[in-house]
């Protein structure tokens, strides 16, 4: 691990003052802390915000579901309230890693992380939702840009997120079985707006799978989703599945998700 400076600010304000050059925010530390450790990355003055309480918490409203970034993975997969609203969502979180990785992992910290395995990032692009930052509001199509890229600015950082309320959703995933990030994931929504897929772990990020979701909107089924076959062009290969059986993978996981949504 490289050198660096430490500073853990007790409020929002200090936090923001604190994050110039080439600072980093250090949220829930289950993916930065990693790759520190490892040499991965050289970070000159980390800003922990994990004592900025007002960054955490789930407010539920008639439309929408707000998830402040602080919030832990277990917090969220524990909210009645939240289940309630958005029963995906709540799944989803509690599918995330092992329990001390639930018990310390921030939905904040995983989408400016954007690991493109990350369950989140499915999430908030399925269900269109908005990541508030100190500065401005984004909306989910619009966040997600490359491997481990965000819209996100320097020292810039998520304060919130909305969740639109929807008719049904169901996320699924076929994950590595020892770190139970995604081999391939896909959350799908069916709201007001239509219906939305996205898919994780098959790609450099997270993305909409179109043409599911045109037959889906035809027919929202699982043997709708199954028969669609997705191209294998731009999708992961590694030595847990080549790219062509991800393709595959992507419309048998969302014939599942379906499932779940309905």
């Amino acid at each position: 691990m490289y050198s660096f400076e430490y500073e853990r600010p007790a409020a929002l304000a200090d936090a923001l003052a604190a994050a110039g050059g080439d600072a980093k925010f250090l949220a829930g530390g289950q993916s930065l802390v990693q790759a520190l450790k490892l040499r991965l990355a050289n970070v000159p003055q980390l800003v922990d915000i994990g004592a900025l309480a007002e960054l955490r918490g789930i407010r539920v409203a008639a439309d929408a579901v707000t998830v402040g970034a602080m919030t832990r993975h277990a917090e969220v997969a524990q909210s009645r309230e939240l289940a309630g609203a958005i029963p995906a969502l709540a799944d989803l979180a509690g599918g995330i890693g092992d329990q001390m990785v639930r018990n310390m992992g921030t939905l904040g910290g995983s989408l400016a992380h954007a690991d493109p395995a990350a369950c989140y990032p499915a999430a908030v692009l399925g269900l269109g939702a908005t990541i508030r930052t100190d500065r401005r509001s984004i909306a989910a199509d619009d966040f997600f840009l490359g491997l481990y890229e965000t819209a996100l600015e320097p020292g810039e950082l998520i304060v919130s997120v909305s969740f639109p309320r929807v008719e049904r959703a169901g996320y699924v995933k076929f994950k590595h079985p020892a770190s139970r990030f995604a081999v391939v994931g896909v959350f799908v929504a069916k709201g007001r707006d239509g219906v939305r897929v996205a898919v994780t772990g098959a790609q450099s990020k997270v993305f909409r799978a179109t043409a599911i979701e045109q037959a889906l909107s035809a027919k929202f089924t699982p043997e709708a989703a199954a028969a669609v076959e997705i191209p294998d062009t731009d999708m992961n290969a590694d030595l847990h599945a080549s790219a062509e059986y991800r393709a595959a993978l992507v419309s048998v996981v969302a014939s599942r998700a379906v499932v779940k949504a309905l």
